[in-house]
């Protein structure tokens, strides 16, 4: 009886307790989003080897995913250089402590071998608290067809 008296109150607590520290992480992972950006537009590998997390999965729009690796590489190396992020939306939430779900909708220009391009697009990204930091640990986006461009 004691042991499920404890589960129950841990089961009623835990949302609470992200609840009550969502405002403070909130800013923290903003905060990161935007030294992702920022580190995103003019790549370094220190400053994104920092921030994306060593289990890093992104899932561009095109279907073509990435490792932190393979992302590093082809950020650094010019092959895809990422001029421009404007959030149209993005909203955060916290479904259990340390994981943070960021969603909404971005308009992004970038430039490619095939030349630049611009796409607005729906996303799903997941921040995780590894040892006190928030780092990026994964991106999942589709492009917005015509009709719900903004």
């Amino acid at each position: 009886m004691k042991h499920a008296f404890k589960l129950l109150t841990a089961v009623i607590l835990a949302p609470l307790a992200a609840l009550h520290a969502a405002p403070d992480a909130r800013l923290a992972v903003q905060s990161a989003d935007d030294a992702r950006i920022a580190a995103m537009t003019s790549p370094e590998r220190s400053r994104l080897s920092a921030i994306f997390s060593d289990e890093l999965r992104y899932a561009h729009s095109t279907g073509a995913v990435d490792t932190k690796a393979s992302f590093i590489d082809t950020l650094t190396s010019g092959k895809t250089k990422y001029l421009q992020f404007d959030y149209l939306e993005r909203e955060f939430s916290f479904p259990s402590p340390g994981i943070a779900l960021m969603t909404g909708r971005v308009r992004i220009r970038a430039a490619t071998a095939e030349g630049e391009m611009e796409n607005a697009l729906s996303f799903l990204a997941v921040w995780r608290e590894e040892n006190g930091q928030w780092r990026f640990l994964a991106w999942q986006s589709c492009k917005l067809p015509p009709a719900l461009e903004p």
